[in-house]
C-alpha cells in the first residue's frame, strides 16, 4: 500500500504495563515482567502517590522504546492522562485500556472503541450506507 510505512518485524518484543499494584503484580506473575542492564522495568504501579507527571513521563518512555509492542494501561490510569492516550496514533506499540479490580471497564472512554466506531461510521458514510 502506497504510503503506509511498514512495521518492523523483529524476533521478540515486550508488552509494557501501567496499572495498579495488583493488576502489574498478575501479570508479572504470568511473566510479562522485564528489567534490563540499565535496572529499567516494563511496568509501573500506579497507587495514591504516583503523580500524573510519572505517568505521563513512563507513557512517553514506553512508546518511544523499540523494544515495546503492546502498552496495557488500566482505563482509570488512562483517563488521568487522556490527552496523551487519544493523541497517540501510531500501530506500535499498540495501547490497550484493561479494567482493573476497583474501576469497572467503560467502553465510552476506550480510546481504541471510539477509533473503530468512528472508522466504521465513516466507512458506512462513504459506501453510502447508514
Amino acid at each position: 500500500m502506497a504510503g503506509k510505512t511498514p512495521i518492523a518485524a523483529k524476533s521478540s518484543a515486550l508488552i509494557a504495563m501501567i496499572a495498579d499494584e495488583d493488576t502489574v503484580t498478575g501479570f508479572l506473575l504470568a511473566g510479562v515482567g522485564n528489567v534490563d542492564l540499565r535496572r529499567k522495568t516494563n511496568y509501573l504501579i500506579v497507587d495514591s502517590k504516583t503523580t500524573v507527571k510519572a505517568i505521563e513521563d513512563t507513557f512517553k518512555e514506553f512508546t518511544s522504546r523499540e523494544d515495546i509492542a503492546i502498552v496495557l494501561i488500566s482505563q482509570y490510569v488512562a483517563n488521568m492522562i487522556r490527552f496523551l492516550v487519544d493523541s497517540y496514533n501510531k500501530p506500535i506499540p499498540a495501547i490497550l485500556e484493561i479494567p482493573s479490580k476497583e474501576h469497572p471497564y467503560d467502553p465510552a472512554h476506550d480510546s481504541v472503541l471510539s477509533r473503530v466506531k468512528y472508522l466504521f461510521s465513516a466507512e458506512s458514510v462513504a459506501s453510502g450506507r447508514r
